[in-house]
């Protein structure tokens, strides 16, 4: 199977070299941060739109699978997280362990899990609605998490202040979007693929915006070779036991194949889209580059080895 890296994160690496090399400066960069501000409403409006409580409400019944992904999500990997705190910002530095822990702490993929899901012939609606109350599950309980276990790390402050923002960035831009789903839920399925441009590139502005950030305080002078390579090692690593303890607790609880296959995708997968909005809002412009970095590495990590286990596993059409 040929493996490539997937379009956008090359955009994201360019706009991150970019914001890098030509960061944008003064009245620019504060023009851009309230562009960004309504960019993330919008990202999270959308979020609500797409999203169907009835049907997320009504697939709940198959209780035991749902538990075990967002136990996974929610609980697992944040005790990860956690345990290398013991060790891990001796390492690589306070900055990149509190992004280690955001990735953690970030809810699961939608899309591209219950994608791979169909791939394989999973359970798929399984998948959808695993993968969609973890998203909106992730929206309270992130910042929530945040404020406990990252408090003061990275710059990090869920004050009032902050909560503040998160309600207005985050919760009810997609509070708005799932009331007014009845009314424009049609609309938003016929221009999806259009709006997916919308979402991405208000996370390429995230990303430029954090990028510039960090380059005008010189975040990146403090980052050496060998702590990237540890990162890398540590993203891969985590992706690596997660998808172990998927694929254990999956047969251990006596699941099917198609069960399985839900509970290994949802529960490793990290949703990007949302982390990276949140780390904007919940950490200090001048460290948030950092913040988001072990975020976008596991990111397309776990697009490429999740095409590569989903290649390996399709069974054979009849």
């Amino acid at each position: 199977m040929r493996l490539r890296l997937d379009p956008f994160i090359l955009g994201l690496l360019a706009t991150a070299a970019v914001a890098t090399v030509v960061p944008a400066e003064g009245d620019a960069l504060a023009v851009l941060r309230v562009v960004g501000t309504v960019a993330i409403g919008l990202l999270f409006f959308l979020y609500g739109a797409r999203l169907s409580t009835p049907e997320t409400l009504d697939g709940i019944r198959h209780w035991r699978l749902h538990l075990t992904i967002l136990g996974t999500t929610f609980v697992v990997f944040p005790a990860v997280g956690l345990a290398c705190g013991l060790w891990v910002p001796e390492v690589v530095g306070d900055d990149l362990y509190a992004g280690f822990l955001l990735l953690c702490l970030v809810p699961s993929t939608v899309q591209s899990a219950v994608a791979y899901t169909s791939i394989v012939r999973g359970n798929v609606s399984g998948a959808v609605v695993s993968a969609s109350l973890s998203s909106m599950i992730g929206v309270v309980l992130t910042p929530v998490l945040v404020g406990v276990l990252l408090s003061g790390a990275g710059g990090a402050t869920v004050d009032g202040g902050a909560v503040l923002s998160i309600l207005a960035q985050l919760l009810a831009p997609f509070v708005l979007g799932q009331l007014l789903r009845p009314l424009i839920g049609r609309w938003v399925a016929r221009h999806d693929p259009r709006l997916r441009l919308v979402d991405r590139g208000s996370i390429l502005l995230v990303v430029f915006l954090a990028f510039s950030a960090g380059s005008n305080q010189g975040v990146w002078d403090e980052l050496t070779a060998a702590e990237l390579g540890l990162v890398v090692a540590l993203c891969l690593g985590l992706l690596a036991l997660m998808l172990s303890w998927t694929r254990a607790i999956g047969r251990w609880a006596g699941f099917d194949r198609g069960d399985r296959w839900a509970i290994t995708f949802c529960g490793t997968q990290k949703s990007l889209a949302t982390g990276l909005p949140m780390a904007a809002v919940l950490f200090a412009d001048d460290r948030v580059a950092l913040v988001i970095l072990p975020l976008m590495l596991y990111h397309q990590a776990q697009l490429v080895v999740s095409a590569w286990l989903a290649a390996r596993a399709t069974p054979p059409r009849r």
